[in-house]
């Protein structure tokens, strides 16, 4: 048996044949990069609504000509919500008729405990608010 020897480069001699690179202090790529984009979808209304549906929350829904609907949102879809109401008919609204809805008994959604927003002095201060016209 004869012993080989395997001709191998040392790391000296490949270091050798690479030109060395600069340092750099920043990495390029770091300039570059952002945050990304936020999702074009969140599912918070889709939250917000199973959250309300679940607990049979009762809200307050506001229409765009100022009216106030009392009740709790038995099931929505992407236009519309149904409304289930006490001692009045349920309703089915469109959402784009609703300027914006909240939990009812909140202090804060009516500008404070003494309802001082302004607006709709005393519209729907009973139950049912007289919102069977729509």
């Amino acid at each position: 048996m004869v012993n080989r020897k395997l001709f191998r480069p040392t790391l000296t001699d490949v270091k050798d044949q690479f030109p060395a690179r600069a340092p750099q202090a920043v990495p390029p790529q770091s300039p570059q990069r952002k945050k990304p984009a936020p999702p074009e979808q969140t599912h918070a209304e889709n939250f917000y609504y199973v959250k309300q549906m679940q607990s049979r929350t009762p809200v307050a829904v506001v229409l765009t000509d100022g009216e106030i609907l009392r009740g709790s949102v038995e099931w929505y879809d992407r236009d519309c919500i149904k409304l289930t109401r006490y001692g009045s008919p349920n309703l089915l609204v469109y959402k784009h008729c609703i300027k914006y809805l909240y939990k009812e008994g909140e202090d804060a959604a009516q500008g404070g405990p003494n309802g001082s927003n302004g607006s709709n002095g005393s519209n729907g201060s009973n139950g049912s608010g007289g919102s069977d016209e729509h």
